[in-house]
């Protein structure tokens, strides 16, 4: 079995992580220095998203050099100190690869810019001219992602294609100057010593021939991605075939994984299982992100069907499941309750396959109210202040201390990179680190005994006790077994007859009823140490 398939990996957003130089922003010196928090969790990987210059009109998404380190974050050597601390942890090792666009200050854009129609310079770019008497309306009707159309006016007349953001503009993927780039910066990376990429909107890269109308609807149903002109295009295959290729190939500097063993992750929002397995096929992408189970309602019947469907998909990667990341709702909130999100958990813990946590999801952070003067994302703008965007996911962690900004940085609150809620004292790693049954002390368990008892088959489905349509999901992985209420009222869990002894549950316990809202984890009757006696408690908080 390879490393990836049974992953840990931990998702890492160095603006928001830990600031080293007190200029309240995170930095790669910060992470390197907070590396064995992760480890310690029990992580087995960390993914850190964009740390390349940019003028960050998406995040860090837009990218002008994807081979620089932004000047705020670090230089190159912060991140080789990184990577080494990273290994020297144990911790494979993934970094961002944004392929589908550049930062318009990018310097093929300028030169695109001023080089003007049908040069070659304009060529790595989609360019078009205008419709209408005088080209004044855009090529086609297609919308941005972030709202508004995606196409914007040039000087000269011409329009550039943007799926995101203006300040984005998409690259041809027909152009061979393009593709021959972006192989030179895949091995540039590996070079430097990373174990993988995840590969920022990799459904977006081709666009269709002759560019035609998407229609009504766009990005109201994402269900229908894999129908738009500028998604999901059969050209795809044949790239992330190429890459396969060069990863599996090219050679590894000491302390990386071997080729063979490095891995691409698809963050591509298709959500037909036959489209998206078409990505993970054996000599294509290792996996792609289940973004079906991250947006699954919390309803036992949803979630059975999910599940199902995302481990009988074809395909030759193992599944992923994720509850969060820097692009959604944090699940405290999405999901309505901590106890919730804490349930979640060790149901997504639980099954066979990888799993990624964002950071701050190991502390039970809910989403964070951001004041419209404080907001960075494009989204506020581009929606006319109707939409708050994703920054309330973004906010930086909190590490200690009893207020702001809670050792993320020696800076004042007003200069963290986002504000950090005045209520977060409880919340830190170190007031977690102190209460055993802290969500903290949840995920810790929960990775230790996932570690110590994996799945025997990752990509198998897993042996069901419940029956679709029960208020509660039982099931198998390996030694480990869980258990799922999801009624409004307590499960009577022992009569599901699931051979085993509690080991870890999300909340209390009574008996041998389950409270609602709760998952429990029971390892079958083999040679160990008793479960965390804290985890299990009746239902007035006494130990069990």
């Amino acid at each position: 079995m390879s490393w990836w398939q049974d992953t840990v990996c931990y998702e890492l957003y160095p603006r928001a992580f830990a600031d080293s130089d007190g200029d309240g922003i995170g930095d790669l010196a910060g992470a390197t220095e907070r590396l064995g928090h992760i480890a310690t969790l029990g992580a087995d990987a960390v993914w850190i998203t964009p740390f390349y210059p940019s003028p960050l009109a998406d995040g860090g998404y837009d990218i002008a050099d994807h081979t620089g380190v932004a000047a705020d974050l670090g230089t190159g050597e912060d991140f080789d100190r990184l990577t080494a601390r990273a290994h020297a942890l144990g911790l494979k090792l993934m970094v961002d690869l944004v392929p589908n666009h550049t930062s318009d200050r990018h310097p093929w854009f300028r030169e695109a810019l001023a080089a003007g129609p049908g040069s070659p310079e304009r060529g790595r770019y989609l360019f078009r001219p205008g419709r209408g008497p005088a080209g004044e309306l855009p090529p086609n009707d297609w919308q941005s992602a972030f709202g508004g159309p995606a196409w914007t006016r040039v000087a000269d007349g011409e329009w550039y294609c943007h799926l995101h953001a203006p300040e984005q503009p998409d690259l041809d993927w027909r152009n061979p100057e393009v593709r021959s780039a972006f192989a030179g910066i895949l091995r540039y990376w590996l070079d430097r010593g990373v174990d993988g990429f995840r590969v920022d909107v990799a459904h977006a890269l081709f666009k269709a021939e002759h560019l035609p109308d998407a229609g009504p609807g766009q990005h109201r149903d994402p269900l229908r991605n894999h129908l738009m002109p500028y998604y999901d295009q059969e050209e795809l295959h044949p790239l992330y075939r190429e890459w396969r290729a060069l990863l599996d190939t090219h050679p590894a500097p000491p302390g990386a994984v071997p080729p063979g063993e490095r891995v691409m992750v698809a963050e591509a929002a298709v959500f037909d299982p036959a489209r998206l397995a078409r990505y993970i096929r054996p000599d294509e992408m290792h996996q792609a992100f289940n973004f079906a189970f991250l947006e699954a309602p919390w309803d036992p019947a949803e979630l059975r069907r999910v599940i199902d469907a995302s481990l009988s998909a074809p395909g030759g990667g193992s599944v992923t499941w994720l509850l969060s990341s820097h692009d959604a709702v944090r699940p405290v909130t999405r999901l309505g309750s901590a106890g919730r999100a804490r349930a979640a958990a060790l149901l997504m813990l639980a099954l066979p396959g990888s799993a990624y946590l964002y950071q701050g999801e190991e502390l039970g952070l809910p989403q964070a109210t951001v004041p419209d003067d404080r907001i960075r994302d494009p989204l506020w703008e581009r929606s006319g202040h109707t939409d708050r965007g994703r920054d309330g996911s973004r906010v930086p962690l909190p590490w200690s201390g009893e207020r702001a900004p809670y050792g993320f940085t020696t800076a004042g609150p007003e200069d963290t990179w986002l504000p950090q809620p005045d209520d977060w004292a409880p919340c830190t790693v170190a007031a977690q680190d102190r209460d055993p049954d802290s969500t903290l002390a949840l995920y810790r368990a929960a990775l230790r005994l996932r570690r110590a008892h994996p799945a025997l088959d990752p990509t198998a489905p897993p042996a069901w006790y419940s029956a679709p349509g029960d208020p509660c999901l039982a099931f198998r992985r390996g030694d480990l077994a869980c258990v799922v209420n999801l009624a409004a009222r307590p499960l009577p869990w022992a009569a599901l007859g699931i051979p085993g002894r509690p080991v870890l549950a999300s909340g209390p316990i009574d008996g041998h009823e389950l409270s609602p809202d709760t998952a429990l984890w029971l390892l079958d009757d083999t040679p160990g140490p008793p479960g965390p006696p804290h985890i299990l408690k009746d239902r007035h908080g006494r130990p069990r």
